[in-house]
């Protein structure tokens, strides 16, 4: 039988959840998204969404140790 890897189904989420959920603030969002430092997101339309998994990865990519290390 082959091997198969399904991944767990995440629902996406829109700015306001985003921000929450990283610890954040929508208007911090909207600036991110202009400026591109931001986590990686869809649109569907003219709706933004985000996938809990980038948002993940987005955070673990934004950890430090010290102040004094370049970012």
């Amino acid at each position: 039988m082959p091997e198969t890897n399904f991944k767990t189904h995440r629902a996406k989420m829109r700015t306001p959840e985003a921000a929450t959920y990283c610890g954040s603030t929508e208007s911090t969002f909207n600036k991110l998204r202009l400026t591109g430092g931001g986590p990686i997101y869809i649109t569907i339309g003219r709706t933004v969404v985000y996938d809990p998994d980038d948002l993940d990865t987005w955070l673990a990519s934004n950890r430090r140790k010290s102040t004094s290390v370049a970012a």
